[in-house]
């Protein structure tokens, strides 16, 4: 049974508590309610439908902050063998939210990077909630010159509202740090895909989806700014965060409509985070296609798409 329900998910959740409780009384008695549950479970699967084919901005939103929902440690287990994690920027230290290594794409070498916010409080706080701070960036443009260096592909994974504003990390170079990392994207001789698995916030999922080809799963969301810290600067009430999820057009539809990703990957029936072996099958299916394709041309020509890619974007 899923832990968390957002707030438009009430019929959902109810429907869900039922079946539970019917498990529970079919467990310690005779009865059989087989067929009473089954039809508790086309309800949801009904409910999840109309609700899921219409979901706002705002919605969409909470979907893609669902707590729940694939992160980069879940690809690496899903999808990578042989991963060796490379921590440090050797500068100043190694930062947990921003993370990368080495392994195995389903029997191709790789390079990957992403951004996680935690499984539990414990690894969030360890995560910093997903904010990077300058050593993650700058380590992510040390393992990208290692890329270059031995011809591997360059696979990406974000999920962060933005990178971390702190003091230290202001002091530390934040902005630089992320714009040496948009700067060592552009750079790459190499393949280079980024996957926005959740929210996609600001220049710290910038800072890693500069590449050849940009994902989104369906339920994922991409855009300068929070729709929260909009509606405080427009209009100085937070409340108004969905009528800033609208205009904000952050939505993986909006994005692929205004030509800024590529390709849009389809989620399991109430979202990525109810189906993580479906999900990231989707996802690596979609990967492997992406870099085969990439994998075909030269470092020029790696170049000139990327080039052609963002000069398109109006």
């Amino acid at each position: 049974m899923i832990k968390h329900f957002l707030t438009f998910e009430k019929n959902i959740a109810d429907l869900e508590g039922k079946i539970e409780d019917l498990k529970h009384i079919s467990s310690n008695s005779d009865l059989n309610i087989a067929e009473e549950i089954g039809k508790l479970q086309n309800k949801v699967a009904d409910e999840l439908t109309d609700t899921y084919s219409n979901l706002n901005p705002w919605q969409k939103v909470q979907v893609a902050r669902h707590p729940d929902r694939p992160q980069f440690q879940d690809v690496i287990e899903h999808l990578i063998d042989g991963y060796l994690s490379l921590g440090g920027d050797r500068l100043f230290g190694n930062d947990n939210a921003l993370t990368g290594g080495v392994g195995y794409f389903r029997g191709k070498k790789v390079l990957l990077l992403g951004i996680d916010k935690g499984k539990n409080t414990n690894d969030r706080i360890l995560r910093n909630f997903g904010m990077a701070r300058p050593e993650g960036y700058r380590k992510a443009i040390r393992l990208m010159e290692l890329a270059n260096r031995f011809n591997l592909p360059v696979l990406s994974f974000i999920d962060t509202a933005g990178a971390y504003p702190g003091k230290g990390a202001e002091e530390r170079g934040q902005a630089q740090a992320i714009a040496s990392c948009v700067d060592a994207c552009l750079k790459l001789n190499t393949p280079m895909i980024s996957t926005i698995l959740g929210e996609g916030g600001s220049g710290g999922a910038i800072a890693l989806t500069s590449g050849n080809v940009i994902l989104m799963f369906e339920h994922s969301i991409f855009s300068v700014i929070s729709p929260e810290g909009c509606a405080s600067i427009l209009w100085r009430d937070a409340s108004k965060a969905n009528e800033a999820a609208k205009a904000l057009k952050l939505t993986a539809k909006d994005m692929k409509k205004l030509n800024i990703i590529d390709e849009i990957i389809q989620e399991p029936l109430g979202g990525a985070h109810r189906d993580y072996d479906k999900s990231l099958k989707l996802l690596g299916d979609s990967i492997e296609l992406q870099l085969n394709e990439l994998l075909k041309l030269d470092p020029q020509e790696l170049k000139i798409i990327k080039q052609n890619k963002y000069l398109k974007i109006t």
